[in-house]
């Protein structure tokens, strides 16, 4: 989301060459007004991305008397939160297991109770996104498709089935995760390989700078300050510092994510890894026959190294995944949102995962090819939560499932702020604490070898058509 700290500003023009959804967003981009000397509000908020806004939008909406003001090092919606795959999923990072296994209050463990609770609240954040957007009247292209995760090789489909067995040990239904076999699962997306797949409903594609942009405007329509390139250098309790003044708040919420390591004291609480993605020009009608996803069903399948792709409201097809290196020292920079190396992978997989791509004009044109850095904690665990003590709140650790779970955490920051005992406020994430990453160049050498394993991990099933002996091994180390 928004970073507290700016590598170089840019001029406005400059935005749009971000990614496709900051070129297509219907925005010029000129940055508000930044800091201009010492404040005093009740609530700040470091980081203008989905996390900070929406919580800016749900404290006002809940109390229009708070002083609020959302500090961003660029403007709205530059980070993750504005160049993402456009997925508003259920997806939480953390397992369910890992959720039950969570202390509660007492020190006792949250219990199968607390992660289906967890797992509902997620669920219906899909449709409070949807609401919310409507309400606002911001048109973020919202299509209601769900996911479809295709299983393409023999190991892929032992996964796929091992995920719905687990999902009804848990009690979820056929309406939250089913079974496809191949035929069902071409109906809705024709890949080549494809021996079935899995499906939940609980997914939107959207556009996320469109989203971002409009929630920006929302906020500053109830009264909420939007600060832009005014980078926050440090936080403390009742105050953030900037190059332009001291922002005084009785509550500072830190809503920063990959860009959080930037901030002093907090080197190690995520680190930034990065997701590529590419976008296609615009597609024919005869090739969407061909490939499906008719209701703008986001898409993935079930190999390691995580993929994702979704149909855009124009006709193109935005797809992403992991694979670029974690940079040494949690750096971020510039020139790492491109990678060829990457992009070209992407678009290989797409192709083979497409053969009408290649078929119908010659090689499909990438018009758009961008990055940009995702929060992990050492624990892989999303958290949310506010030490009254302090006065210091957060929200993070997305591991990429940010679009929706940046909503709940805005509404269960809301709660916490004002003092509000809610069933958000007992969802297991609220106020776990996640530990430290090792220092480097202990957590450089693991994170990588994490990502070649899982690259490796997917060659050796393409060979073996098992499940992967490498990845079982690394798993423990990868959430």
């Amino acid at each position: 989301m928004g970073g507290p700290l700016s590598q170089r500003p840019l001029p406005p023009e400059d935005y749009r060459v971000l990614s496709l959804w900051h070129a297509t967003a219907e925005d010029d981009w000129t940055p508000r007004a930044p800091l201009t000397g010492d404040l005093e509000v009740d609530v700040a908020v470091v980081g203008a991305g989905l996390t900070g806004l929406w919580t800016a939008h749900y404290l006002a909406e809940a109390d229009p008397t708070l002083r609020i003001a959302v500090l961003e090092a660029e403007v709205a919606g530059y980070g993750a939160s504005g160049r993402n795959g456009g997925w508003c999923s259920a997806l939480f990072p953390a397992s369910a297991d890992t959720l039950a296994a969570l202390p509660g209050p007492g020190g006792r463990p949250h219990g199968r109770a607390g992660a289906l609770a967890q797992h509902a609240a997620m669920r219906a954040t899909v449709a409070e996104v949807e609401r919310a957007t409507a309400a606002e009247g911001i048109d973020a292209h919202v299509a209601r498709g769900g996911t479809i995760d295709l299983a393409r090789t023999p190991a892929q489909l032992t996964r796929a089935r091992a995920e719905v067995a687990h999902a009804r040990a848990w009690d979820r239904g056929q309406d939250d995760l089913r079974l496809l076999g191949r035929a069902e699962a071409d109906s809705i997306l024709r890949a080549s390989g494809t021996l079935g797949a899995t499906y939940t409903p609980d997914c939107a594609a959207l556009h996320p700078a469109r989203l971002v942009r409009g929630l920006a405007r929302a906020v500053e329509r109830r009264g909420v300050r939007v600060l832009e390139r005014t980078p926050v250098t440090s936080i403390a309790p009742g105050r953030c510092e900037t190059p332009y003044g001291v922002v005084r708040a009785e509550v500072v919420v830190r809503a920063t994510e990959g860009y959080t390591p930037r901030l002093p004291g907090h080197e190690r609480a995520v680190v930034p890894v990065y997701s590529l993605v590419i976008a296609t020009e615009p597609l024919p009608d005869a090739v969407w026959d061909e490939i499906g996803l008719a209701r703008r069903e986001t898409f993935t399948d079930h190999r390691h190294l995580i993929v994702y792709g979704q149909r855009t409201a124009d006709g193109r097809l935005v797809f992403g995944g992991r694979g670029a290196p974690y940079h040494l020292g949690s750096a971020i920079r510039p020139d790492h949102d491109r990678d060829p190396r990457v992009h070209a992978a992407l678009l290989a997989t797409l192709t083979d995962m497409f053969p009408v791509l290649g078929r119908s004009r010659g090689d499909v044109r990438v018009t758009h090819a961008w990055g940009g850095a995702l929060g992990i904690t050492r624990d892989w665990c999303a958290s949310v939560g506010l030490d009254r003590g302090t006065g210091l709140a957060w929200a993070g650790g997305y591991v990429g499932d940010g679009v929706a779970t940046t909503n709940l955490a805005g509404r269960t920051l809301r709660d916490l702020v004002l003092g509000h005992d809610t069933d958000l406020t007992a969802l297991p994430w609220v106020g776990h604490r996640s530990p430290d990453w090792e220092r480097e160049p202990l957590r450089w050498l693991g994170i990588n070898a994490g990502l070649r394993a899982m690259t490796l991990a997917d060659a050796e099933e393409s060979l073996t058509r098992r499940p992967s002996l490498v990845a079982r091994a690394v798993a423990p180390l990868l959430g």
